[in-house]
């Protein structure tokens, strides 16, 4: 009896266990967060200085899921200077500091070694197709993204609603009255958050002083992303910045086998209202419109993938979008240098990824090379160079590394060259953070 007993229960065991982890609550609560360690250096031509900076810090996140719809997250993210250099001492030729190494802090107060940033507090409430979210969160697009190649991404304060109704469509608006640019540790109102990166110059040629000048009350987006035929993928974006400019963004992308695709892109820009200001001397958005066109061919096999890329800004006028919103995921888009400012402008990039299995010391890489030339206006000419950038060729390496050991151990090593070329001014200003310097970025984060 007492073995038929035993043997029951032993077969009754995988049945009990089942039951009790069915009646297993899944928890509510989800921290999770980010030690981010980055540090970055540049190399000047020559006499002009070098900068260098070391950055700690990251971010915590909770996560609370009230329903299985409805959920509040909030995350704190910061960064420290641990101060190797300091960043507050301009290059005694040009009078200029440092453009990459300063945005690892507040770039505004260069002097805040600590800089804390309440970045995401959001509701959602998500059904099967349907998503909202309301309050401070990061949005990814291709204009206005989290841009975070430094120590804290970009926000935006608002509300957004994004519709899924099939696998490979999707509908999104937003409209939003503040944003937190990377490097500047607080929010602004859509008009102050506009200069408070470097302003370039105006068509006079003077330092332009749009910064605190520009007003814009809000900023509405909406895309659109679907397939027009089984082959074509298309994806559309616009931005209206209240009072400032429109911009739309057209890419589509056709399929022509499973190795070969061919994209095109335009983006669309008008002036809205008084571009940004009623006085010429103060407007952020001069001109009345810009065009950019662009192509790009990608291959794909195995591991690795080729991409050749080209985008025309037409002469007619300068491509303006506010550098503090994010990367501007032009085809022709380099990590360290953008085209928005520039007229007239062609550009030429290849890109190369690859995947590298390191079994013998159980590391995976994945490695970028990027080889491109801008072909610019004349440095001279300020309705088609706003920051006054000459002709460059720039090569990029950035290797990812994953180790097998340690899952939540990444590494990132860029490295960056870039080469003036063409006829300008022997001016250091043309230079200075600019051409002729070498760039590396060590970064390690561990994720939890």
């Amino acid at each position: 009896m007492l073995k038929r007993n035993s043997l029951l229960l032993i077969l009754l065991l995988p049945l009990t266990l089942l039951a009790q982890d069915s009646l297993q609550v899944e928890p509510k609560g989800k921290l999770s967060g980010q030690w981010r360690n980055y540090y970055m250096n540049t190399f000047n031509k020559e006499e002009l200085k070098d900068f260098t900076a070391l950055a700690t810090g990251g971010h915590l996140k909770y996560a609370y899921r009230f329903t299985p719809q409805f959920s509040v997250t909030g995350a704190v993210h910061a960064s420290v200077n641990t101060w190797i250099q300091d960043l507050t001492i301009p290059d005694p030729i040009t009078g200029k500091r440092s453009r990459y190494e300063e945005g690892l802090f507040n770039r505004l107060d260069l002097d805040e070694k600590f800089l804390f940033v309440a970045g995401e507090l959001f509701a959602r409430y998500k059904l099967k197709e349907h998503e909202w979210k309301l309050g401070r969160m990061k949005f990814v697009s291709p204009l206005v993204n989290p841009e975070d190649g430094r120590m804290i991404p970009t926000f935006l304060q608002g509300f957004h609603y994004s519709w899924k109704p099939a696998e490979k469509s999707l509908f999104e608006a937003g409209i939003f009255n503040e944003i937190a640019p990377r490097s500047t540790g607080g929010f602004y109102s859509i008009g102050e958050s506009i200069g408070t990166y470097g302003t370039g110059r105006n068509w006079l040629g003077e330092p332009a002083e749009y910064a605190g000048n520009t007003h814009s009350d809000f900023l509405i987006t909406a895309h659109a992303n679907f397939n027009l035929l089984e082959q074509l993928n298309v994806d559309f974006w616009n931005y209206y910045a209240d009072n400032v400019f429109n911009t739309s963004y057209l890419n589509p992308e056709w399929y022509i086998n499973e190795q070969y695709s061919l994209e095109m892109e335009w983006v669309h820009q008008e002036r809205v209202g008084d571009g940004g200001n009623a006085l010429e001397e103060f407007r952020y958005f001069e001109g009345n419109s810009s065009d950019v066109l662009g192509t790009r061919i990608n291959y794909k096999w195995d591991r690795s993938s080729l991409a050749l890329s080209y985008n025309r800004i037409l002469p007619h006028g300068q491509f303006i979008f506010p550098r503090e919103w994010g990367r501007e995921f032009l085809f022709s888009f380099q990590k360290r240098e953008r085209s928005e400012g520039s007229a007239d402008n062609h550009a030429l990039v290849a890109y190369y990824n690859t995947y590298i299995p390191l079994e013998e010391i159980g590391t995976n890489v994945r490695s970028i090379l990027s080889v491109g030339h801008q072909w610019k206006p004349s440095v001279l000419d300020p309705r088609l160079n706003k920051y006054a950038v000459p002709d460059y060729t720039q090569v990029n390496l950035d290797l990812f590394f994953d180790f097998e050991k340690w899952k939540n151990l990444k590494a990132e090593i860029l490295v960056v060259g870039k080469f003036a070329s063409g006829d300008f001014p022997d001016n250091p200003n043309f230079y200075l953070n600019k051409t002729d310097l070498f760039h590396i970025d060590l970064i390690l984060n561990y994720n939890f």
